[in-house]
């Protein structure tokens, strides 16, 4: 008999409409390793159940018979079995306190866990992601948001047309907007308000990639972050295009000893003896995207105090929006104090009452801080995903739980990315058994 594979239904929110594996890639796995598939049935899901059915799947509510079961978010307690094993982004390993009784279950009922997130090669780098998505998604959606800012001040906007990413057919249907206003700017100039346009990047990894990708569809010049004072100084500026500056980690920070020179590797160990230097540019940013991975030990590089006192003058800054695609509540960007969704994507961060203000209108910086961006472009994410996610498949679908751990005979990625066996956390994540207590 066929090992089979479960694939669940989503159902966290209305708008999670990903697949973890295309009906391509199952029509694969049925007929080329032999496999059987079984899918839930789901009314929003990118992919029609008929679309699964045709390529061998059987469209179910059971998954009872399968002894894997695939998702992309996290699971209801309810959901789990005895002994089966689970693959989806389950959001724990940081102790996320809304995900342990989650865990809690899977212990209860025996069953395995294996974290698309901790999928990595012999590097540490992640295999499993959709980073480049949400950098797209999250830069569409940021310039949408820039559109109802500048109108809500009154103000001219080239930015006319573009729509919330949620709204696009496909990614390729975006871009073609994201190009006709590119042509609209290159024709008829920018607003002499918005001259010059600089749009500023933190980091370089695919989340920034992602969305540098929507921003180039723009006519464009690049700033180097070590000649932008130059640039500022020469003023010749052109309406007809719009600029990017993106900034490195020595372009963020500094070592507190000036007679210490930065070094990358030094920063990443001791973050502590570096002091952020990004607030310098953003009195000359209209816009600020946000890509960085960060945890508490970092510096926060826009900070509440600092806004405070950029939005406290007499004049208007020209920083309109902050797209927070990392969206760390409290962060790198420390006026990310909540996050958002597609049905209600942003808010006014008001500093002097350090405050959520709905909608586009107040003094401070519109915040785009959508936590789960890829779903806004389910097509091109989960085609992507299952692209990834291939190559470990049929190796996953044949691994024996029932022995010891050190004898499943699962691929290395796979292998470390398994949080419970059985109900056990495995050597490299026992130190989660903290977070039950």
């Amino acid at each position: 008999m066929p090992n089979i594979i479960g694939i669940r239904r989503e159902d966290r929110n209305p708008w999670e409409r990903r697949v973890p594996l295309i009906p391509s890639h199952v029509r694969e796995l049925i007929r080329v390793h032999g496999l059987k598939v079984l899918i839930q049935p789901s009314p929003i899901r990118v992919f029609a159940d008929e679309d699964f059915n045709l390529e061998g799947a059987e469209v179910q509510d059971s998954l009872v018979p399968a002894s894997v079961v695939l998702g992309i978010k996290e699971i209801p307690a309810a959901f789990f079995e005895e002994g089966k094993t689970y693959v989806f982004f389950s959001h724990t390993i940081k102790g996320q306190p809304g995900n342990m009784p989650m865990l809690k279950s899977l212990i209860e009922r025996k069953a395995s866990l294996i974290d698309f997130e901790r999928i990595v090669d012999e590097k540490g780098r992640r295999l499993m992601f959709f980073g480049r998505q949400a950098g797209a998604a999250g830069m569409i959606d940021s310039l949408w948001t820039l559109d109802r800012r500048l109108k809500a001040e009154g103000m001219d906007s080239p930015f006319g047309g573009v729509r919330q990413t949620l709204y696009y057919q496909s990614l390729v249907e975006a871009k073609e907007e994201i190009v006709d206003i590119g042509e609209g700017i290159r024709r008829k100039g920018l607003p002499p308000s918005l001259v010059p346009f600089i749009c500023g990047f933190l980091g370089y990894g695919h989340v920034s990639q992602g969305a540098q990708e929507i921003f180039d569809l723009l006519p464009g010049n690049d700033i180097d972050p070590l000649e932008f004072d130059e640039f500022l100084r020469r003023g010749d500026f052109s309406p007809h295009r719009v600029y990017k500056v993106v900034f490195r980690e020595e372009h963020l920070v500094r070592p507190r000893n000036p007679a210490v020179a930065f070094d990358l590797q030094d920063y990443y160990d001791h973050p502590e003896a570096y002091e952020p230097i990004l607030e310098k540019y953003l009195p000359h940013l209209n816009m600020l995207i946000n890509g960085l991975y960060w945890t508490p030990r970092y510096p926060r590089f826009v900070t509440k105090k600092y806004l405070r006192a950029l939005y406290g003058g007499a004049e208007a800054p020209r920083l309109k929006v902050i797209g927070d695609i990392s969206c760390d509540i409290n962060g790198a960007m420390e006026c990310t104090i909540k996050d958002t969704d597609p049905r209600d994507p942003v808010y006014v961060y008001d500093p002097a009452a350090d405050a959520a203000i709905p909608g586009v209108q107040g003094n401070g910086p519109v915040i785009m801080a959508v936590y789960n961006l890829p779903a806004e472009i389910p097509l091109e994410s989960s085609v992507f995903f299952s692209q990834s996610l291939m190559p470990f498949m049929p190796a996953l679908a044949r691994a024996d739980f029932r022995g010891a751990f050190e004898d499943c005979e699962l691929p290395l990625p796979i292998k470390k990315a398994v949080i419970l066996f059985r109900g056990e956390f495995t050597p490299a994540y026992r130190y989660m058994a903290d977070f039950l207590k």
